[in-house]
């Protein structure tokens, strides 16, 4: 591989990957950066993560994994900032960033954007530095306004800030086709300079367990179907059409069932800390079905091979999902998984193969689901096993070295006649 990429600055302003995850903004994004951090530097490659510093006893450089340092960067107050509020401090990050890299001497050969805000910070730095800019942005703004509509709180030029970034960067990474063609046809991406490049998972982390020894563990019922859900407890999640659904299998189905929600800001479960909690419950109450539907709390990553071998089934139902690496996480420990048919989710699960798809927000057609699955322990067994089969496509192993061929291609980019106009027309001269 060429030495242009043997320094990688990985920018993700509000994901650290030393952050606990479940919470309102840590979730995939921080398993993205750390896991594709530790790939990279297993290659032989440095690799800066550079985030937000959001605590005052946070140390400004920690040597986390061999060749891969986490930096925390001043750039507003040093305490949590919801993602959504974050924008008005992104030049103040940008001009941390550049300082760190004068004090330390160090030039990098690639950045590595993640989220629009990150790559709002970039392309100063990279104008700056000359250096290529690889963005990969999580979730698209103008999908998103979609989904969510006046639930969106993200400012209003983030659409087009997404836009002027594929636009500028040397190379943007798509975590799926659906992903690449949303970039298509809702900003006129540059489809040559799109490289798709999908999340994954550590196959050294997660594998099958006993799921009868998994369940005894955990204390959960050894013989009743049982149905997960995991991961960030925010609304676009789609977890109150799983509870709907958890409702409908047993009142029009006949089907009992029993649904563990795992996530949120504490261990215990606190509507307090997470206020989802709260809401989620007082939905479960209205329905008739708090007794089966069981708030777990937040779990480190150390549980969550038992949490997704003890189910039956794993449920997310998005309504806007670019990727999605908890039904990939589902799949690699042998559990089926059900999933709306949006973004990374209907590539990943194979339809009738390794899960089934479902339409978001659908409580109905997801209940029939279920009551599917939970009426044929076979099939339920046929489709775990192949999950686990289609999940090894989607190592972090893999991913990283998927993303390493962007960096070379973002470095030849370099070469491109007007590419130092564009870094000039950046920088204001």
């Amino acid at each position: 591989m060429p030495h242009a990429t043997q320094r990688i600055a990985l920018i993700s302003d509000h994901a650290s990957p030393l952050a606990l995850l479940g919470g309102v903004d840590s979730g995939g994004q921080n398993v993205y950066v750390a896991n594709l951090a530790r790939q990279i530097g297993r290659l032989g490659r440095t690799v800066d993560v550079f985030t937000r510093r959001d605590n005052p006893l946070q140390r400004v450089v920690v040597n986390w994994a061999p060749n891969v340092r986490v930096i925390h960067l001043d750039a507003g107050p040093a305490r949590f900032i919801a993602k959504e509020a974050m924008l008005p401090y992104m030049d103040e990050f940008a001009d941390a960033l550049l300082a760190f890299a004068a004090r330390d001497r160090r030039h990098y050969d690639v950045l590595h954007s993640n989220f629009f805000m990150s790559g709002f910070a970039a392309r100063r730095v990279a104008a700056r530095c000359s250096a290529p800019h690889v963005i990969t942005f999580h979730a698209l703004g103008a999908v998103r306004r979609l989904a969510q509509g006046s639930a969106d709180h993200f400012p209003s030029q983030r659409i087009d800030i997404e836009r002027e970034l594929m636009r500028e960067a040397d190379r943007v990474i798509a975590e799926c086709p659906q992903d690449r063609l949303d970039m298509l046809q809702h900003y006129a991406a540059d489809p040559s300079r799109i490289d798709v490049v999908p999340c994954g998972f550590d196959p050294k982390e997660l594998y099958p367990q006993d799921r009868t020894a998994a369940r005894r563990l955990l204390g959960w019922h050894p013989n009743a179907f049982t149905v997960l859900q995991l991961g960030r407890l925010v609304p676009r999640k789609g977890i109150d059409n799983v509870i709907r659904g958890i409702h409908c299998l047993r009142d029009v189905h006949g089907v009992p069932a029993t649904l563990y929600i795992v996530g949120g800001n504490a261990e215990d479960p606190n509507p307090m800390a997470t206020p989802e909690i709260g809401r989620l419950t007082a939905l479960a109450a209205e329905l008739g079905v708090d007794d089966c539907v069981k708030f777990v709390g937040r779990r480190g990553r150390d549980r969550l091979r038992t949490l997704y071998s003890a189910a039956d089934v794993f449920v997310t139902t998005p309504w806007y999902e670019p990727f999605g690496i908890t039904p990939v996480e589902a799949m690699a420990c042998g559990t089926p998984v059900i999933g709306s048919a949006v973004g990374g989710i209907a590539h990943t699960v194979r339809d009738g193969v390794t899960g089934l798809l479902v339409p978001p927000e659908d409580p109905a057609v997801l209940a029939g689901s279920l009551a599917a699955l939970a009426e044929d322990p076979p099939l339920r067994l046929k489709l775990g096993r192949a999950a686990r089969v289609r999940a090894q496509q989607f190592t972090w192993a893999r991913v990283a070295g998927g993303v390493v061929l962007s960096y070379a291609a973002a470095c030849a980019n370099r070469a491109r006649p007007g590419r130092e106009l564009a870094a000039r027309a950046v920088q204001g001269v």
